[in-house]
């Protein structure tokens, strides 16, 4: 997302971290408004040990925005809110000041249980306040994920596999003679019956996994004829482009929205009384 206006005379600039399994996402939100996003690699220690002695919002962003010029005030340090699946990386972005990391008791979801990860809540949380519930968010990324709640914002539930990638990478590295697929944008569906080792793999990964999505969303609709869905992660516009190719019939209600973890993070921040962060 590029950014459209630059945040002067706000009071109220803050920025948003997503810690995944592959990358680090970013946000910028003025108020609710969201200036831009963007992902980097994960940061070693040094480097964020770095960041936390940055003075200035534009210092901080000349290190971990790809174009952070676009920034011509001299800003204050800002807060940041995290979110994230991965502990380790957790504990050492709280050298950086200001932080505040969101919890799973922060998202008002009913009926959660303790092991939900804040990603999928978050995004569940996001897409239901923003578009309505019963929602169904699918989250392609490392892992494909489901995750749905009900139209009284009550966790119905939802289901976890290993996403494209991580699929061709254990069908590689953990047998003998199989080769390592590397995931890639293929320019078509992969033939389903395939005469070759690589490209039955392709077909095995990728048509189950279509089919997968599609029994999941067709069991969403039977419980909840009204019910909207989103989906996000890294594969939403491959697995699209191959859901419009083969069902085209489920793809047109879905709402494609990849930061639906930071809209979840604005949600809780702001609060329904718009008193702003605390």
């Amino acid at each position: 997302m590029k950014p459209h206006k630059h945040p002067e005379h706000t009071d109220n600039i803050w920025l948003a971290l997503e810690i995944g399994n592959s990358r680090l996402h970013w946000a910028l939100f003025i108020d609710e408004t969201l200036y831009s996003a963007w992902d980097t690699d994960h940061l070693p220690e040094s480097v964020i040990q770095h960041l936390a002695e940055c003075q200035t919002l534009n210092d901080l962003l000349e290190n971990i925005f790809p174009q952070g010029e676009f920034l011509t005030n001299t800003l204050p340090l800002c807060p940041l809110l995290v979110a994230s699946v991965v502990p380790s990386q957790t504990a050492i972005w709280q050298i950086y000041p200001n932080t505040r990391v969101i919890t799973l008791d922060q998202v008002s979801l009913k009926g959660v249980y303790p092991t939900l990860g804040i990603d999928r809540a978050l995004a569940l949380w996001g897409a239901g306040k923003t578009w309505g519930f019963p929602m169904l968010v699918i989250d392609a990324g490392t892992a494909l994920t489901f995750t749905a709640a009900d139209a009284n914002e009550c966790l119905v539930g939802g289901a976890i596999l290993p996403g494209l990638g991580l699929q061709f990478a254990t069908l590689g590295q953990q047998t003998g003679q199989l080769p390592l697929v590397e995931m890639q944008n293929f320019p078509s569906l992969p033939a389903r019956f395939a005469l070759n080792t690589t490209e039955a793999i392709q077909s095995g990964v990728v048509y189950t996994i279509l089919a997968g999505i599609k029994d999941f969303i067709e069991a969403w609709l039977q419980l909840f004829a009204d019910g909207k869905i989103a989906i996000k992660g890294g594969d939403r516009t491959l697995l699209l482009n191959y859901l419009q190719a083969l069902y085209p019939e489920i793809t047109a209600p879905l709402i494609v929205e990849q930061n639906l973890i930071f809209w979840g993070i604005c949600k809780i921040i702001m609060g329904d009384s718009k008193e702003g962060i605390k």
